[in-house]
C-alpha cells in the first residue's frame, strides 16, 4: 500500500469517527484570497514520509503524521496571506508546465464544445456533454470526489487556482497575473497595475487672466452688427406669441387654472376640446385589418377555396360577396396589380373633401330610461274622476265660475247678460241677476263678514250683496257698498274727464264702477278691500286698482308693455302679477319696481294663476302649452306641458289639496297632482292624473273657465255648451 492509500483510509476513518469534522470541512472549502501558497516540501515533509514506511501501516503514527501535515499547511498559508501580493509575486516557479489552455481571452481560444447557448441540463442524463467541430461526441470525464480535490490541493499548489470549466468539462490553471488582476478586481481596484489612478493633473489652460490675448486677430465686424438670423427668429416668436401659439408663463398657468369651467358638460364637449390648431376636428383615418394568412401570395391550400366555394360565390349578390378571396401564385413576380386601388384611392379623396369635419358620437340609449318614474295615479288620490252635477240655466257661453269660501254656493257668468248663484249640491239656481251686457269675469270678495258677489260686464265692475248669511250679513254688504250721495246708475255712461273710473250706485243697492274700456277680467285681493280690472285695450288704464273702502281708483302703472291678458295679487306678499301676451312681471308694490321678469313662450298667455303658497305660478297660452314656474329657481319653466289639442282658457289650484288643472277648447280638463316641498333642494312633483271631459265643443269653443272647490278635491267647469259641470272624485 503506498502513500497516498494509506492517507485515504486515515482520512476515511477520520470522516467515520467525526472527528475534527469541522478542521477538514475548512480545509476543503478554504478559498483564501491568495492562493499560491506552498507546500511544505522540506525536510519534515520527507521525515513524515519516512516514518509512515517505516510503522508499516501503523494508524496512530499515521494519523499524528496528517494532523501534524494539515496543521503545518495551514499555519504557512496565514503567513503567505500576510506576507501580501509581493511575495506572491516573487515565489518560485513552479516545475509542473504552464497550462496551455490557461489564457482570459475567449476569442482567442474556441470552446471545444459546439452545442451553443443551451442548458447543460439536457446532457444530465448522457455520456457526453456535447459536440466537437467536427461532430464528434465529447465523453464526460470522471469527475474527482471531494477527498481527492482535498489531498490534490495539498500536494499540488496549483490545484488551488484550478478552475472546473463545465462547459468544456476541462479543468483551467490560472496564471499568477491573471489571479493578481482577479484579486485587485475584487478589492475595487484597477485590474492593471500599469494604471495610475492618482496621475498628477495637468492644468492645460491658466486661471490667472492675462494682458495679451492668445489670438491677436482683429475683432470681426459681426460683433458690432444685430444678427439677421437671430432677427428672422425673433420676429417668428413674436407672432407666434401674438397669435397664441405660444403661450407665455403667465399665460400657461392662467389655461392650467381657469377661473370659470363648465361644470355640468362632458370635458370632451368642451369648446376646442376636439379641435386642431387649424380649426378643424382631427379625424384620423380608420385603420385596417392586418393581413393574415390568407391574404399571402402563395397561402396554405387550407385558406384557398374550392370550385364548389367560387360557384357559390358567383351566385350570390355582389354586396354580399366577400371582400377578398384568397389566391395562390408561384412568385412574387406573378403577382398582379389591385384593380380596386385606383378607385379606393378616389372614394378616400371624395371623404377627405366631403366630410364635415365633425365627430357624431353615436349614443345608444334606451328609450324608456328617459322617461321619468312617476307614481301611479291610485297613489296620488283624491283627485276629481266622476261628474257629479251638472247646472243647466244659461242661454249663452259660460265664461266664468267661482266658488264661495265656505263651498256651499257657485257663482257664474254667461254671454246671455246674467250672473246666476247656485247651490252646490243639490244644482238649483237660487238667484239671478241680469246685467244687460254678457259676462266676463265673477268673483266672490273675499272679506268673511261681506257676502258680496262682483261681476264684469262691458265697460262695468258691478257688485252686489248676495242676499245669504241672514240679515245681519245682508245689512253689512249693503252698508260696504252704500255710496251715500252718489249719482243713479242711469244718469251716468262714464267717469268724467280726468278721472279713471265713475263709481255709480246701483238701484238694488249695489255699487258699479264704470271704465272707459271695455273690462275682460277682474280679481281681488285677500283681504277683501282692494280688486283690480283689466282691460286689454285701455293703452294706459289698461290695469286699474280700486278701493272698495274708500271707493278709490287707482293706476299703478303709467306704461304698460304689452297688451295686458291676466292680473292676480300674492297671497301673502305685497307683489302684482301682471300678464302681457308673452311675458309675466312681478311687481313689488311696497317699493313700487320690478321684481321679475318671467318669459313666455311663443303663443299668446291666456290664463294665470298663483300657488296658494306664492312661489309658483302657472301660465295658460294658445300655443297649447301649460308653463309651470317656480320663482325661486328661474325666470323660465321649470316643466312645459303640452296635453291639450288647442289653446288654453283656463288655469287653477286648489288651495288645500296638491292639485291643479287646465281647461282648453278641445272641451277637456286635464287634472295634475303638483306637489310643492318645503324643502328648497326638492323639485316640485307633477304628475298628470285625470282628464275629464263634459262639455261639448261649440264655435270652436269648449271649457272656458275653471275652478277647484275650497274644502273638497271637486272642480267646476264652465262650458261654452251653456252649461256647468262639477266632478267629484
Amino acid at each position: 500500500m503506498g502513500k497516498r492509500d494509506q492517507k485515504r483510509e486515515v482520512i476515511k476513518t477520520l470522516v467515520v469517527e467525526k472527528e475534527d469534522s469541522e478542521e477538514l470541512e475548512a480545509a476543503e472549502l478554504d478559498l483564501s484570497s491568495d492562493d499560491d501558497a506552498e507546500v511544505p516540501s522540506g525536510s519534515d515533509v520527507d521525515d513524515a514520509e519516512e516514518n509512515d514506511e517505516q510503522a508499516g501501516g501503523s494508524d496512530e503514527e499515521l494519523r499524528e503524521a496528517l494532523i501534524d501535515y494539515h496543521t503545518t499547511a495551514a499555519r504557512l498559508r496565514d503567513e503567505e496571506a500576510q506576507r501580501g501580493e509581493t511575495n506572491a509575486q516573487d515565489g518560485e516557479e513552479d516545475d509542473l508546465p504552464e497550462d496551455p489552455g490557461s489564457d482570459s481571452s475567449e476569442d482567442e481560444r474556441p470552446n471545444r464544445n459546439t452545442v451553443g447557448e443551451v442548458p447543460l441540463k439536457w446532457y444530465k442524463d448522457e455520456d457526453h456533454i456535447g459536440y466537437d467541430v467536427e461532430g464528434n461526441k465529447l465523453l464526460r470525464k470522471a469527475r474527482k470526489d471531494k477527498l481527492d480535490a482535498l489531498l490534490d490541493r495539498n500536494d499540488s499548489k496549483k490545484a488551488l487556482r484550478t478552475i472546473y470549466d463545465e462547459y468544456n468539462d476541462e479543468e483551467i490553471t490560472l496564471s499568477k497575473e491573471e489571479l493578481s488582476m482577479i484579486m485587485r478586481i475584487r478589492k475595487g481596484q484597477f485590474p492593471s497595475v500599469a494604471v495610475n489612478p492618482y496621475e498628477p493633473y495637468v492644468d492645460w489652460f491658466s486661471r490667472e487672466r492675462e494682458v495679451m490675448p492668445i489670438n491677436d486677430a482683429p475683432i470681426p465686424k459681426r460683433r458690432f452688427i444685430p444678427s439677421k438670423h437671430e432677427e428672422k427668429k425673433i420676429v417668428k416668436l413674436v407672432r407666434a406669441i401674438r397669435k397664441g401659439w405660444i403661450k407665455t408663463s403667465d399665460q400657461t398657468k392662467a389655461a392650467e387654472e381657469p377661473p370659470v369651467y363648465l361644470l355640468w358638460a362632458d370635458d370632451n364637449l368642451a369648446d376646442g376640446a376636439d379641435k386642431s390648431a387649424s380649426g378643424l376636428t382631427y379625424i384620423p383615418a380608420a385603420k385596417p385589418k392586418l393581413p393574415g394568412h390568407a391574404e399571402s401570395y402563395n397561402p396554405p391550400k387550407e385558406y384557398l377555396p374550392t370550385e364548389e366555394e367560387k360557384a357559390s360565390w358567383e351566385l350570390m349578390d355582389p354586396e354580399d360577396r366577400p371582400k377578398f378571396v384568397p389566391q395562390a401564385f408561384d412568385s412574387l413576380r406573378h403577382v398582379p396589380m389591385y384593380n380596386n386601388f385606383i378607385k379606393e384611392v378616389f372614394e378616400r379623396c371624395l371623404d377627405l373633401y366631403l366630410c364635415p369635419r365633425v365627430r357624431k358620437k353615436r349614443m345608444h340609449i334606451d328609450p324608456e330610461s328617459l322617461v321619468p318614474k312617476l307614481p301611479h295615479p291610485r297613489d296620488l288620490q283624491p283627485f276629481p274622476t266622476t261628474l257629479a252635477v251638472r247646472y243647466e240655466g244659461h242661454t249663452g257661453k259660460v265664461r266664468s265660475v267661482a266658488p264661495d269660501a265656505t263651498g256651499q254656493w257657485l257663482l257664474s257668468g254667461a254671454d246671455d247678460g246674467s250672473v246666476k248663484l247656485w247651490e252646490v249640491r243639490s244644482g238649483r239656481c237660487m238667484k239671478t241677476w241680469e246685467l244687460g251686457s254678457a259676462v266676463q269675469s265673477v268673483a266672490w270678495c273675499p272679506a268673511a263678514s261681506l257676502r258680496v258677489v262682483s261681476a264684469v260686464a262691458g265697460n262695468r265692475v258691478v257688485m252686489m250683496p248676495a242676499g245669504l248669511g241672514g240679515p245681519e250679513a245682508e245689512a253689512a254688504a249693503r252698508q260696504a257698498l252704500q255710496l251715500g250721495s252718489a249719482p243713479a246708475s242711469g244718469s251716468v255712461s262714464g267717469p268724467a274727464e280726468g278721472e279713471l273710473a265713475a263709481w255709480v250706485q246701483r238701484p238694488d243697492g249695489g255699487l258699479e264702477v264704470l271704465h272707459r274700456f271695455p273690462v275682460k277680467h277682474l280679481t281681488w285681493h285677500t283681504r277683501g278691500d282692494y280688486f283690480s280690472s283689466v282691460a286689454p285695450t285701455g293703452n294706459t288704464q289698461a290695469v286699474l286698482v280700486h278701493q272698495l273702502s274708500k271707493r278709490v281708483t287707482q293706476n299703478p302703472f303709467r306704461k304698460n308693455r304689452g297688451r295686458v291678458q291676466r292680473v292676480a295679487f300674492h297671497p301673502t306678499k305685497p307683489f302684482f302679477f301682471v300678464a302681457t301676451q308673452n311675458h309675466v312681471r312681478i311687481y313689488n308694490l311696497a317699493k313700487q319696481a320690478l321684481s321679475k321678469k318671467l318669459i313666455g313662450g311663443s303663443g299668446t298667455i291666456t290664463c294665470l294663476a298663483v300657488h296658494p303658497s306664492g312661489d309658483h305660478v302657472i301660465v295658460g297660452s294658445e300655443d297649447k302649452r301649460l308653463a309651470w314656474y317656480d320663482l325661486d329657481l328661474s325666470d323660465k319653466p321649470y316643466k312645459a306641458l303640452r296635453y291639450h289639442t288647442y289653446g288654453l282658457r283656463g288655469v287653477a289650484f286648489h288651495r288645500t289639496y296638491p292639485l291643479f288643472a287646465s281647461s282648453s277648447d278641445d272641451a277637456t280638463v286635464h287634472v295634475f297632482h303638483g306637489m310643492v316641498y318645503s324643502d328648497l333642494m326638492s323639485n316640485p312633483l307633477i304628475v298628470p292624473v285625470k282628464i275629464l271631459r263634459g262639455h261639448d265643443i261649440v264655435d270652436y269653443s269648449g271649457v272656458l273657465d275653471v275652478a277647484f272647490h275650497p274644502t273638497q278635491p271637486w272642480v267646476f267647469t264652465a262650458g261654452a255648451d251653456s252649461t256647468i259641470c262639477l266632478f267629484c272624485n
